[in-house]
């Protein structure tokens, strides 16, 4: 998903837009998780940029997209641009011979 979302609608009030734009994003990571994993991976990660533009957009975490949009919200911005990929990741093998 490469998207810049605009906040701004002649009949629907900002709070709503930027709700629309926050159950958008999660629809599209559950969507992504539920498609089936390749036989070699584990669960599926996400490269995530989040931005006023997309020019301007910087690498974030999954969990913070939420909280991005809500601060473009205190801002009281019209628009934001997000990206997430969806990869397939192995996860990495804790040691545990540190006991000898």
């Amino acid at each position: 998903m490469k998207k810049t979302f605009t906040l701004n609608h002649e009949k629907i009030k900002y709070p709503r837009m930027v709700d629309a734009a926050k159950h958008e994003v999660k629809k599209y990571l559950k969507r992504e998780r539920n498609k089936t994993l390749p036989e070699d991976a584990d669960y599926w990660a996400f490269d995530c940029k989040f931005g006023n533009t997309a020019e301007d957009a910087q690498v974030v975490h999954v969990a913070e997209i939420s909280n991005h949009i809500s601060d473009i919200e205190k801002q009281d911005l019209k628009s934001f641009y997000v990206e997430i990929l969806a990869k397939p990741a192995q996860r990495q093998q804790a040691d545990l011979d540190d006991d000898e």
